[in-house]
């Protein structure tokens, strides 16, 4: 329904808002998070380990997912910010650009503000990290070991949609709150427990997975 209306009212291109602050999320946060994932996971293994323990994986998701939000972060909040912003009911939208938003962002709130949220988003990105490629690691292990599938593609995208389930159901609650605060114009909220209360007072429980299907269609 949301898909078909945006289509309509805003035009196609409406579903691509933020594509160059989403392409550059992905470079900076998958570069790192994923491309450093197993090297730093090796560091985490002691020498007499054959293959690396849960342990290893956990730490290396942490390592991993934490230093890709420091340096990602402001594509993160361009990205939602962009995404966010209509052009209907005549309202002048916030920025005219990625790099417009860039600009704005850091000379009316600060550099600081192009770091807005970066706590929810570490906790989210910990959540992603340790749960999606934890739990890809240990399902297609399972999977092998216990000889329901060969080491392939099939058993490659079975670990990858139950890894992105599972991903989507845990970090849900905080994806809602990050993109809420973040896309929140100053002074709305006090702080992220105060959106977080907000929503959970005005809204309930069920708020906190709003956009769970396109959420899981993302990840899985």
């Amino acid at each position: 329904g949301m898909i078909t209306t945006l289509a309509k009212t805003e035009g196609p291109v409406k579903l691509y808002s933020g594509l160059p602050a989403g392409l550059q999320r992905q470079i900076s946060f998958a570069s790192l998070r994923i491309g450093l994932y197993d090297t730093v996971q090796e560091f985490f293994s002691t020498g007499k380990e054959t293959t690396p323990s849960l342990g290893s994986k956990i730490s290396a998701g942490l390592t991993t997912g934490g230093v890709a939000v420091f340096i990602g972060q402001p594509t993160e909040v361009v990205k939602v910010r962009l995404q966010a912003q209509s052009h209907l009911h005549g309202l002048k939208p916030r920025y005219t650009g990625t790099y417009n938003a860039y600009r704005v962002i850091a000379t009316t709130e600060g550099l600081i503000g192009l770091w807005k949220g970066t706590t929810l988003n570490l906790t989210r990105n910990v959540i992603i990290n340790c749960t999606e490629l934890v739990t890809y690691d240990l399902m297609k292990e399972g999977l092998v070991k216990n000889k329901l599938l060969a080491d392939d593609l099939p058993c490659h995208f079975v670990s990858a949609l139950i890894a992105g389930f599972c991903t989507t159901v845990l970090c849900s609650p905080v994806d809602v709150v990050k993109t809420r605060f973040i896309n929140s114009p100053p002074g709305q909220y006090t702080s992220v427990p105060n959106c977080a209360m907000t929503m959970f007072t005005k809204e309930g429980p069920l708020a906190f997975f709003k956009g769970f299907v396109p959420s899981f269609l993302r990840f899985g």
